[in-house]
């Protein structure tokens, strides 16, 4: 790595120290602005249209009382929860990925996603539980499916990337078994409230609902950053970081279980909400040219797609308003197609 084309943070021979790619740099910039002048666009943008002043004047607390409460308690809650779950989704892949050296190595293609549902499910058909106690059972679902997956995949003293991803598909598949069993199973009422929650939706989303899983997802975020070096040195193989003096199955456990934490808090929130995990660390990787992801360009193209999306979902039908979920899914799917022909072709040229 030439020293022209980075900034470093600490020492070379610090405990901590953070290289920072000056293009990396500059693209993060330019997804902040974007999301940025998005977020100002969609704080306006609605049944009731204020301009740009009526915004401005509302966020500090000043204009008409109507326009304060629209945008600060009906349109940033849900701005906000959508750049955060969306940063927290785009780190979660990218954690994935740079593990399991494989761009399908994405938390919903693995199943953790589909673990958070069947969590979230299994409270609501047989509990009949609340918002809260949903959002627990999704996050214990996540983070039980993640232990089982990562269990079933140990051999030979360490589990191995290829092995995490086949043994994640056929937990997904046995999991989504077990939805599909339970939905049919429950009242009318509790499969209703399921389906709802299944799609993946920021509507009807308020500060008191959202701020455990946002708080949660940034204390996550910040405890991935100090790990960063560790997971460039994973990404490089097993036989590399340990030879760099990494403990490979401990670092590689924390991170694990710090994304599918990610995962499952987001899945929590919301419901599950598909391929920005997956497509967030891929976008930024082609446009830096780079082999490696990026977890903080991730993270701004995570808030930035699903941002996107929620707008797409919130106005393309208005006034009825679409699940975000599905509009990823429907993107997604494109995506994820592109991808795997995209690979077939690089490996048999």
């Amino acid at each position: 790595m030439n020293r022209a084309d980075y900034f470093l943070i600490g020492g070379m021979d610090a405990p901590f120290n953070l290289p920072i790619h000056k293009r990396a740099l500059e693209l993060g910039g330019v997804l902040c602005v974007i999301c940025l002048g998005l977020s100002l666009v969609a704080l306006g943008w609605g049944a009731l249209t204020l301009p740009f002043s009526d915004v401005m004047k509302a966020l500090f607390g000043a204009g008409p009382e109507q326009a304060q409460v629209v945008v600060t308690q009906w349109r940033l809650p849900r701005i906000t929860a959508a750049l955060i779950l969306g940063a927290a989704l785009g780190v979660s892949g990218a954690i994935f990925q740079s593990l399991l050296r494989n761009p399908l190595g994405s938390p919903d293609v693995v199943g953790f996603n589909t673990g958070a549902y069947s969590g979230a499910l299994l409270v609501i058909a047989v509990f009949h539980g609340g918002y809260y106690t949903t959002a627990a059972g999704a996050l214990l679902g996540g983070l039980t499916t993640a232990l089982l997956v990562y269990a079933l995949a140990w051999r030979k003293g360490r589990a191995q990337g290829f092995r995490l991803i086949i043994v994640g598909i056929a937990v997904s598949a046995l999991l989504n078994a077990l939805n599909t069993w339970m939905m049919i199973s429950a009242s009318l009422e509790s499969a209703m409230s399921a389906a709802l929650w299944g799609a993946g939706s920021l509507n009807g989303l308020t500060w008191s609902k959202a701020s455990p899983s946002l708080i949660f997802c940034l204390l996550a975020i910040a405890a991935v950053v100090p790990l960063q070096r560790r997971l460039r040195l994973l990404a490089m193989g097993d036989d590399a970081a340990q030879a760099l003096g990494v403990p490979v199955n401990r670092s590689r456990l924390t991170l694990m279980i710090l994304a599918v934490s990610l995962t499952a808090a987001a899945t929590a929130a919301t419901g599950p909400i598909s391929f920005i995990a997956l497509a967030a660390p891929q976008i930024t990787r082609r446009l830096l040219a780079a082999d490696g992801v990026s977890l903080l360009n991730s993270a701004w193209m995570g808030a930035l797609l699903l941002l996107a999306a929620d707008q797409i979902a919130h106005h393309l039908f208005a006034p009825s308003q679409l699940p975000v979920g599905v509009v990823t899914i429907c993107v997604g799917g494109v995506y994820l197609a592109w991808l795997l022909i995209n690979d077939s072709q690089r490996k048999t040229s």
